[in-house]
């Protein structure tokens, strides 16, 4: 990324956070500031992750504690778990057949 797109700013750091990442940015020939940005995002991408999977459980166990949405999604689940036995089984007889 270009400096012109990115926005600055200042950062305060313990001493030993600071030099533990000194001597990764020499270890690995890189600004200590692209480091920073690549913590960052995946920080940040670890959190939205875990947001968005914990709006999933949470969506889950409204599903599961209402008896019609629950019979509901077994019976879906039972549908999509024939149309796979039925995939699996003919992948199988094509693996199988002559070349």
């Amino acid at each position: 990324m270009t400096p012109c797109c990115m926005a600055a700013f200042s950062l305060r750091l313990p001493q030993e956070l600071e030099r533990r990442l000194g001597e990764e940015a020499r270890h690995c020939g890189r600004p200590r500031s692209e480091l920073i940005r690549e913590a960052l995002e995946q920080l940040l991408r670890s959190r939205e992750q875990e947001r968005f999977m914990a709006g999933l459980v949470a969506a889950a166990e409204v599903l599961a504690s209402d008896p019609s949405a629950r019979a509901e999604s077994l019976a879906v689940a039972a549908d999509f778990l024939t149309a796979d036995n039925e995939a699996l089984a003919l992948a199988e007889r094509g693996a199988d057949a002559p070349r």
